[in-house]
């Protein structure tokens, strides 16, 4: 699906299951279109992975700005940023394609020690089987998740148009009209 997109849009959202490549797209977005980008990631990790007692706060402040880019993720902001979002990206990737890319960024950040939000790394490989929470099995169960929350924004009348993609050839052709 892919509505009538406002020509410039100020305030994107970008949702899709983890692994999916929501930043890498918001990223690249905020670059095209000379928006700023913020990673709720950063703002929502704490040290030790524990959140961040102001992420509420933030992200409250965040969707009040003129412009930005950010992902549509975490329960406590989805509504905000929605209410003030003009556009929303949704990237709708088969479920293998998106556990394929999760399964080797975490492999390549745990490998590299990649030091990520304040100061986080990713955990040992082993607590994929000890941690029923680990990203892998959370990002495996939740895969259809988003597509029922874009179905209920849209049902609800409060989305902004939706630019659904499908596949890394769609990602490519419609990030290229952007900017």
């Amino acid at each position: 699906m892919c509505e009538a997109v406002p020509s410039r849009p100020r305030r994107i959202l970008v949702t899709g299951t983890s692994g999916s490549g929501k930043s890498t797209l918001a990223a690249a977005l905020a670059a095209r279109t000379g928006l700023p980008y913020v990673e709720l990631d950063a703002l929502r990790h704490g040290p030790g992975w524990v959140p961040r007692p102001e992420f509420a706060a933030e992200g409250a402040s965040l969707a009040a700005r003129d412009a930005w880019v950010t992902e549509w993720q975490y329960s406590a902001l989805r509504p905000l940023l929605l209410e003030r979002a003009e556009l929303l990206v949704w990237l709708d990737l088969p479920r293998r394609l998106v556990f394929g890319r999760l399964v080797a960024r975490t492999l390549r950040r745990r490998l590299r020690r990649t030091v990520l939000w304040n100061g986080n790394v990713e955990p040992p490989l082993w607590t994929v089987f000890t941690d029923s929470g680990h990203l892998w099995r959370w990002a495996w169960r939740s895969h259809p998740r988003t597509a029922r929350l874009v179905g209920e924004a849209q049902a609800s009348g409060a989305c902004p148009p939706v630019v659904r993609l499908r596949n890394r050839r769609e990602v490519d052709a419609w990030l290229a009209t952007v900017g």
